[in-house]
């Protein structure tokens, strides 16, 4: 049959109208390849990445870069090329760090909302507000803070204060799937950044001071079910139940929020582990397995392959959370495949690797309570520093820690490690408790001091791996609480409360440049990234978290700082 002129336009329309939705089609399929998928292998090597793909960059916890395009040599040239302020309402701490894949920069902010943006030009793509209820920040210890996302395929993964764990689209924030791993107001919170594994989401609970009993638990990346779940604190039927009066191990804390670090080859999971509860050791006699201590574990399936425990039967509140950082050093002629951790006790510890012996452990605060480890690792404590009802002790560290969550980094090139330290000490009362479930559960009062003879509340220092040894320090008056990154241009970037990010000289402690006036202090650790071939550092400025709260004197003196939280982004160049 033959087409009429009315026919040939009709046909030419739905042509032209059918390539308009091919071309369509065609647009959104180039626009969601923008978007590189983080796959399992690209996470096992991504400390050879351009982006910052996991919290610490890579799974060995170095927060270390290989960019150099940023240097000694040029930092003082570094300006801001793009910020992004949050709103008002959300006047709390900004502890995140910024992940980025590609040209997609994602950060959390309180109250577990997300935030992406384009890398280079800084323009905002989404935000997900989970919109929490009053319930979920009822056991938020320290500040309603969030401190990061991981990546997986091409989703988001955010862990909450709500007990969710949520998959949101990279590329748009739509919800994929949300699971609830506990019910809010119960002594339970999330406040680290998950890690992501092959097909699995890791994530630790918060809560060490309201009688939860901490966990670490697997999910699957692709529906949020449970692949395997290990409490920290034993039951007494398992290995280490036995260090615990009857009963005790329910409440018994051991939460585990701070993100770990993980071995691709061996499969192992590296994690640490808070403190006990309740605070007052004297209802709680024996070592308190696994409380304050890093756990090495199968990933496949949560076993405890060995444990290294700080700190026994912990009345201080050192919890033994952050992480162990792998390093390679010789230690008095002999090499070892080390972990490296800073713990709350105040001391700077090398772990074997492989079978969780003590190579050596040396103080970087005063110390009055765990004064020393024994050749076979047991610490060794002082029981004179040990309140009792009705007894006041006084001891250094503080219940903050010779340092607390703050990010340190490792520069496997110079074998030197870095480590925001904080030099406060404390008095410590007991008290009657008893346990009530969601309230705080401690039996001490405390109040903090600062560190006799110190120069100030905080010091950045710089260690030698290979020996133990301080090799460099930045002194501040108030506390030093940024995090630490460190580059192959031979930098070490850290933010301050006085609201500069500095740039020093990672061999020598020189100063090389600071940012301007920031809106806020910086709490934060930094992440340097390069996008479009251009290296970038970024940086959250928000001041909050437990010192405005907790910290006595040590807020105080930084009680003029301002607070809201403000997303800034340095390139070198014009801004």
């Amino acid at each position: 049959m033959s087409r009429g002129p009315a026919s040939a336009i009709t046909a030419m329309a739905l042509a032209s109208a059918l390539a308009g939705v091919l071309s369509l089609g065609a647009q959104r399929a180039a626009a969601a390849d923008e978007y590189p998928p983080v796959t399992y292998e690209r996470l096992a090597h991504a400390q050879d990445d351009p982006g910052w793909l996991t919290y610490y960059r890579a799974y060995d916890g170095h927060s270390h870069s290989p960019a150099k395009q940023i240097d000694t040599s040029n930092v003082a040239g570094l300006k801001q090329v793009w910020s992004y302020k949050f709103p008002a309402e959300l006047q709390q701490g900004f502890e995140a760090t910024p992940i980025v894949n590609g040209r997609y920069l994602f950060v959390t902010g309180p109250k577990d909302n997300v935030y992406a943006f384009d890398a280079i030009t800084g323009k905002s793509l989404w935000h997900y507000d989970p919109k929490l209820g009053p319930e979920a920040f009822k056991n938020a210890c320290c500040d309603v803070v969030n401190r990061g996302v991981a990546l997986y395929g091409k989703n988001v993964y955010v862990a909450m204060l709500s007990g969710d764990i949520v998959a949101l689209d990279a590329q748009t924030g739509e919800v994929k799937w949300k699971k609830q791993m506990f019910d809010p107001g119960t002594g339970y919170a999330f406040s680290l950044a998950p890690l992501a594994l092959d097909g699995a989401i890791v994530v630790g609970n918060s809560g060490g001071e309201y009688g939860a009993r901490g966990f670490i638990v697997a999910v699957s990346a692709d529906d949020g079910s449970v692949l395997w779940k290990r409490n920290t604190i034993p039951a007494p039927q398992e290995k280490g139940g036995d260090t615990w009066p009857k009963g005790m191990y329910e409440h018994g804390g051991g939460a585990a929020w701070m993100t770990g670090t993980f071995d691709p080859e061996t499969k192992t999971l590296y994690w640490g582990v808070g403190n006990p509860g309740p605070w007052l050791a004297s209802m709680r006699p024996g070592d308190n397995l696994y409380s304050d201590s890093m756990l090495a574990m199968d990933a496949k399936t949560g076993d405890i392959k060995w444990h290294f425990q700080y700190t026994r039967n912990d009345t201080w509140d050192y919890d033994g959370v952050n992480p162990g950082m792998f390093a390679k050093i010789q230690y008095e002629g002999k090499d070892y495949d080390a972990l490296l951790h800073f713990d709350r006790n105040g001391f700077f510890d090398a772990i074997d690797r492989q079978t969780g012996k003590l190579i050596y452990a040396k103080a970087f605060v005063k110390v009055t309570s765990v004064t020393g480890y024994k050749a076979d690792g047991t610490p060794i404590q002082d029981s004179a520093m040990y309140p009792k009802v009705g007894t006041t002790i006084d001891t250094c560290p503080s219940f903050l820690g010779g340092t607390n969550w703050w990010s340190k980094s490792y520069d496997p090139a110079t074998h030197l490690a870095f480590v925001p330290a904080l030099h406060g000490c404390m008095q410590l009362s007991g008290k009657d408790i008893d346990y009530m479930e969601g309230l705080p559960y401690l039996g001490e009062g405390f109040t903090i001091h600062p560190e006799p003879g110190s120069k100030g509340y905080g010091e950045l220092v710089a260690f030698d791996a290979n020996t133990g040894k301080k090799v460099w320090s930045h002194w501040s008056k108030m506390p030093w609480n940024g995090g630490i990154v460190t580059t192959a241009g031979g930098l070490l970037f850290s933010g301050a409360l006085d609201g500069h990010l500095y740039a020093f000289d990672e061999k020598t402690g020189k100063v090389l440049w600071k940012s301007p006036q920031l809106a806020s202090g910086i709490v934060a650790q930094p992440s340097v990234f390069e996008a479009g071939g251009k290296e970038y550092v970024a940086v959250l400025a928000g001041y909050g978290g437990a010192n405005p709260i907790w910290g006595g004197p040590m807020a105080k003196v930084a009680d003029k700082v301002p607070r809201g939280g403000t997303l800034y982004v340095f390139a070198l160049g014009k801004r």
